[in-house]
Order: C-alpha cells, then sequence, then structure tokens
C-alpha cells in the first residue's frame, strides 16, 4: 500500500534506457558524475505485482460480498468497519499496483504527462491512508467492547460505524492533496529539499507510526484487561483485530526504516542496495492489502459460512435471529402447554377431597 509508486521509475523492474540522464544535464551535471544505481531484482517485481493483483482483487471482492452479508444478517458495526478496510484495499491495488506500477511504469515507462503522475501520487496517498486509517475505528470499537461493554451497547451501531467511515475516507482523501508534490525518489538524484523532508515525514508519520502507537496502545489494554479477569478469554474477533494489526505493523516496519534511511543517509538514485531495499520493503507493504482474507477465514466461522455461501450461489437467510426465533415460539409453546397440562393435573391430585358427610358414613 505504499503511496511512493510515483516514486517508482522504470529502474524499479526493468532495466529500461537511462531516462534520468536529460533531469542530469538540466541540474549542469556531467556524464561522469552521475552515479545510478541498478535495479537487480529485473522482472522478479512485475511478475510479483501482477501475480499479487490477480489474486488480491479477486479475494478482496469475495471478502466485500461476504462481509456485506454479514453486515445486512447481524447488524454489527464491526462487519461494517471490516467492509470499511476491504474497500480501501481494493482501491489501494487499483490505483497503486494496477494505475502506479504496472500501467505507468512497466507499460509506458513513465511517459505520461507530468500533472497525470501527481494526480495518481495523491490518489494513492489517499487510498493508503484510508486503508490503514479504517482499521483504527475498528481497533477503538474492540476496545470499548472489551473494557466497557454497556458503553460498547450504547455507541456502537451501524448508523454510527457508517458515519465514523466516512470521516475517515473524507480525512484520508484530504490527507492525500499534499502528497501531489511528492518526489520521485528513483528519478531525483539531488539531495532531498526541505519539502521532501516535511513530506516524508508527514507520510510516514500518518501511515506508521501515529497508527501503530494507537494499535500498541489499545491493543496492550486489550490484554491486560484479558489477563486481569482470568474467566475471560481472548475471543476470535479480538484476535482476529490482533492479529491484522501485527501483521501490518511487521510489513510496514522495513519500508519505513528504508525511507528514513533513504532521506539522511543515502539515496535510493545512487546505492543499489538501499534500491534493492527500497523494492523488497515495497514488494512487503503491498502484500498486506491481500492477506486480510485468509486471517478472516483462518479466525471466524461465521466469515467462512459466509464465503461458503457466496461461492455456491446460496443466498442464506437474511434475518436469521428472526428464524431462529420463529423457530423456537412452537417448541416453547409446547413446553409452556406441556407444562400448564403437568401443573394442572398436579394442582388436581394435590387437592384435598372434601370432608364427608356424617349421614352418608357407615
Amino acid at each position: 500500500m505504499c503511496p511512493v509508486w510515483r516514486g517508482r521509475s522504470n529502474k524499479v523492474m526493468i532495466d529500461w534506457p537511462n531516462v534520468t540522464v536529460a533531469s542530469h544535464r538540466e541540474q549542469g551535471l556531467k556524464p561522469d558524475e552521475i552515479e545510478k544505481s541498478k535495479c537487480v531484482l529485473g522482472f522478479i517485481p512485475v511478475i510479483y505485482y501482477s501475480a499479487l493483483l490477480c489474486v488480491g482483487v479477486p479475494v478482496n471482492i469475495l471478502t466485500a460480498v461476504a462481509l456485506s452479508r454479514l453486515a445486512s444478517r447481524t447488524k454489527k458495526a464491526l462487519y461494517y468497519y471490516l467492509l470499511a478496510v476491504t474497500g480501501s484495499d481494493i482501491l489501494s491495488q487499483l490505483f497503486i499496483i494496477f494505475v502506479g506500477f504496472l500501467l505507468e511504469t512497466a507499460v509506458f515507462h513513465r511517459e505520461v504527462p507530468a500533472l497525470l503522475l501527481h494526480s495518481v501520487s495523491a490518489a494513492e496517498f489517499a487510498a493508503n491512508h484510508a486503508s490503514i486509517w479504517s482499521t483504527v475505528p475498528l481497533t477503538v470499537d474492540r476496545y470499548v467492547a472489551l473494557c466497557h461493554p454497556l458503553l460498547h451497547r450504547q455507541i456502537s451501531y451501524p448508523a454510527r460505524a457508517r458515519k465514523i467511515i466516512a470521516v475517515v475516507l473524507m480525512l484520508s482523501l484530504a490527507s492525500g492533496m499534499p502528497f501531489f508534490w511528492w518526489s520521485d525518489m528513483w528519478r531525483n538524484s539531488h539531495p532531498p529539499t526541505s519539502l521532501d523532508t516535511a513530506l516524508i515525514w508527514t507520510h510516514v508519520t500518518i501511515i506508521y507510526f501515529l497508527p501503530c502507537s494507537i494499535f500498541l496502545v489499545l491493543n496492550s489494554l486489550i490484554i491486560y484487561k484479558l489477563r486481569a479477569a482470568p474467566s475471560r478469554q481472548l475471543g476470535k474477533t479480538t484476535a482476529m483485530l490482533l492479529a491484522i494489526t501485527s501483521v501490518f505493523s511487521v510489513l510496514w516496519a522495513p519500508r519505513t526504516v528504508v525511507v528514513i534511511y533513504h532521506l539522511y543517509v543515502s539515496s535510493v538514485h545512487r546505492d543499489w542496495r538501499v534500491h534493492l531495499a527500497y523494492d523488497l520493503s515495497n514488494m512487503l507493504a503491498m502484500l498486506n492489502t491481500a492477506v486480510n482474507f485468509f486471517l478472516y477465514c483462518f479466525v471466524s466461522r461465521p466469515f467462512r459460512s459466509a464465503v461458503r455461501d457466496v461461492l455456491l450461489l446460496r443466498a442464506g437467510p437474511l434475518h436469521p435471529r428472526r428464524a431462529l426465533r420463529q423457530q423456537q415460539a412452537p417448541t416453547n409453546a409446547s413446553i409452556s402447554s406441556l407444562y400448564s397440562g403437568n401443573n394442572k393435573r398436579s394442582q388436581r391430585n394435590c387437592t384435598p377431597l372434601p370432608p364427608c358427610r356424617a349421614g352418608k358414613t357407615s
């Protein structure tokens, strides 16, 4: 989910002809002063991202359909938050992998208008921020559910979840606008400017440090609450939340380190080792857009059932709770009738006989 795919030049995947020579000449550098890092991965990123796109988009669409069914059946805010995360992952795959990486880089070799490049960059950042920050209200919801259950019953419902999701999406769109001026790491050999430094630190703060801090604090409080109450066990929903946030933190950590290293120590353009590390860290980060489906399947039985219904083209009950109540009603009525009959019979058996009249005794 890395929006610096704007910074992915053709050298990320394929050793295309040196299109950076023109920019160097514009800066007055001599040809012998040019030190361009080489891509040692060749076509591997092209194959990797193509496979990730072919697997990730169908899997996320299947996830979205299954979560939509669960949301309509259960009316739980949890599934609306998960649905928002899935939708943001789909947008990230389309904007970052398909448009930014495969089309701009592999097909057009970035020979597209600069305005289009910058516009796609802003869209990539917005989709990326939405994908990450959609997990934050999910984490807050789980924390409130476990640590403040009475409050959770009052504030957690689908209408409020949809409003929160809409606010997150609007803020994500707004936060992507400044990155219209994101610098091309692969093609700019000059030292980062003050604007580059500000944008890079803003990016790593929004995309990693701030959400990971929230995840760490709330997840720690959840675990502490569960340990403090020995009778309470780690539920599947909580386990799924911990898995989602942990996988994100692990997959995005290498890229965050490489971006900061590029900013202060060595340029991606000049050092092939930083170039390689940046390629690999981007590949790991993008893997995060396709793994949630497998986490849901591993943890959640209702999700597996919903996926099975979708694959088998089964509609499933629209109101399972109502159907369950209707099934239980005749049984409860029979039990009530049986109990009433037994009660009357026992009352009849226990009623004392009226006293015998003296004239009728012999």
